[in-house]
């Protein structure tokens, strides 16, 4: 009893879009019930004019009934809105062949349109301007089109990839994070709060170089124009020189 508790019939495999696909796992299913033959060859018809021996009778039927029976499993992989589609239903070879001529173009051109987003997956690197969350949102959304299209992508080929584009800036942090973590652990959220992070460090720097650099420069300008007023100034008429510091003894009254 508890062996036959414990067996769990295979799922039926549902028609999501991706015919290839469903139809690989739909195959194997109906090998696994001996019913593939009637998918390939169908149901034997008997010809005109003959008569039927009853053991060919017995066969037939039997043929008839597991045809039956891989129809109903076809029935329930799709759902009615594919179903009212097929023209013809009398055999489980019938709704197969009507389901690979309606999607298999149309898998033809998802593979094509995934060939085209893998190569810009791969060419893709980013640029100096850019920011980490601009370019996580430009990665993210040719990562997410071609899992709609049927690419099987990991999010740690996501993080890689990632890791190995980022412009010379971040090469420090991007080390640091591939010695410190495990990158088959790390998620793709927690891989962009680290650069975030650097991101800002960064233009935290660069910020205060900037101020820094205007305040020199500020008070080089102010200290030549002190220096040339003093310089207008000795040639006025009654210029008073007791407020005047001589340069080179530092007293006043005088300069030189």
């Amino acid at each position: 009893m508890a062996g036959e508790s414990s067996f769990v019939q295979p799922a039926i495999p549902k028609l999501d879009g991706h015919y290839d696909h469903w139809s690989m796992l739909m195959e194997n299913f109906l090998r696994s019930k001996e019913y593939w033959s009637l998918i390939e060859i169908g149901v034997p018809a008997v010809a005109e004019g003959v008569d039927p021996t009853e053991v060919q009778k017995k066969t037939i039927e039997d043929l008839r009934l597991k045809d039956l029976k891989a129809k109903n499993y076809l029935f329930q992989a799709i759902d009615r809105s594919i179903l009212e589609t097929i023209l013809k239903k009398d055999t489980a070879k019938d709704i197969w062949d009507s389901l690979k001529q309606k999607y298999q173009g149309t898998a033809r051109v998802k593979r094509a349109q995934l060939q085209a987003l893998r190569k810009e997956f791969e060419v893709l690197h980013m640029r100096v301007d850019e920011s980490v969350n601009g370019y996580f949102a430009r990665t993210l959304t040719i990562a997410n089109k071609m899992r709609v299209h049927g690419e099987q992508m990991g999010d740690v080929v996501v993080i890689e990839k990632i890791l190995r584009s980022m412009t010379p800036k971040f090469d420090y942090v991007v080390c640091s994070i591939e010695e410190s973590n495990d990158i088959d652990s790390l998620s793709i959220d927690e891989l962009q709060s680290s650069l975030l992070v650097h991101e800002q460090r960064m233009c935290r720097h660069t910020e205060d170089e900037q101020a820094l650099q205007v305040t020199n420069d500020g008070g080089r300008r102010g200290g030549r124009s002190s220096y040339r007023g003093r310089g207008r100034g000795r040639g006025r008429s009654g210029f008073d020189k007791s407020t005047v510091e001589c340069y080179h003894c530092h007293r006043l009254g005088h300069f030189q």
